[in-house]
């Protein structure tokens, strides 16, 4: 069992024409994930390894079932696109794109909200069912099956952390990215009551950085979890009110620092590694190994 995607996901990559949709799509091919579609203003009616193209999803789903999509769309038109996967019925929505405006994000994920639908992202490396389905950007060889799951705010993070846990043998369930901007469509909370229900997922990685109150409002939570987590917080020796490259990376009035993070995280009963590296070795201790 896996959270929100699996085996049996058929996927549409909405932009695949583009030089990183079909880059993406080939490497999401490799992985296993079942692309059934894409759409392509210009290319309808055509293929693209294998898969068929269409102008529009809803035609796609007029001729596919489609459970999740993929969006490899420019920023500009990022919004419309996300809207035209929620309304044509579509429940699991993965925004890739970056630079997208913060009122066009908002609309996405309100609309999703009411349609109760889920939009992982904006600006997020995707999720990851390892072994069994992939949907974004990530190096294929870092995710082998197992029971850590991770959600995590940034990408290159989740790589080597990740990286690091399957060097050891430790096998992820599934992996799962936020996005790196202050509106998404998921929180800590909603993925971790996800790995808590997941009889697959024996422990969770919490990957922050400084910024917001997310982490924060993940220990409150976290209280309540029968399950062991392990976190890593990034930013420790970044300067108080400068931006940090992620939109969310903000400090703002005192709040969203990294010791207070690590303050909440910890009292909650987390495990927080000061490095990377770090995280392998601790988890290994919670699952016993």
């Amino acid at each position: 069992m896996a959270i929100i995607i699996d085996e049996n996901t058929h996927v549409i990559v909405q932009g695949i024409s583009g030089k990183q949709g079909l880059f993406h799509t080939q490497q999401m091919l490799a992985y296993g994930t079942k692309i059934v579609a894409g759409t392509s203003a210009s290319k309808g009616g055509t293929t693209l390894e294998g898969i068929p193209v269409y102008d529009n999803v809803r035609t796609a789903c007029a001729n596919h079932t489609i459970d999740a999509s993929v969006i490899f769309i420019p920023a500009n038109g990022a919004k419309d696109a996300a809207l035209e996967a929620l309304e044509a019925g579509i429940k699991v929505v993965v925004v890739v794109t970056e630079h997208i405006p913060v009122h066009d994000e908002m609309a996405v994920v309100a609309y999703a909200k009411r349609v109760g639908a889920m939009v992982i992202g904006p600006n997020t490396f995707g999720i990851v069912s390892s072994g069994k389905c992939k949907m974004g950007i990530p190096p294929n060889p870092f995710f082998i099956p197992g029971s850590v799951g991770v959600v995590a705010r940034s990408g290159t993070l989740t790589y080597e952390i990740v990286g690091n846990l399957t060097a050891q043998g430790i096998g992820q369930s599934t992996v799962v990215g936020m996005g790196g901007d202050r509106v998404v469509g998921l929180t800590f909370v909603d993925v971790l009551k996800e790995f808590e229900a997941d009889p697959e997922t024996k422990a969770v990685v919490l990957i922050g950085e400084i910024g917001g109150n997310a982490e924060e409002e993940a220990s409150q939570y976290i209280r309540e979890m029968t399950k062991p987590v392990v976190a890593y917080i990034a930013g420790k020796s970044a300067p108080a009110g400068k931006r940090m490259g992620h939109a969310g990376a903000i400090i703002e009035r005192g709040k969203g620092t990294y010791q207070g993070k690590v303050n909440a995280l910890t009292e909650a009963g987390v495990k927080v590694a000061e490095l990377p590296f770090e995280v392998a070795e601790i988890i290994k201790d919670v699952l016993g190994r």
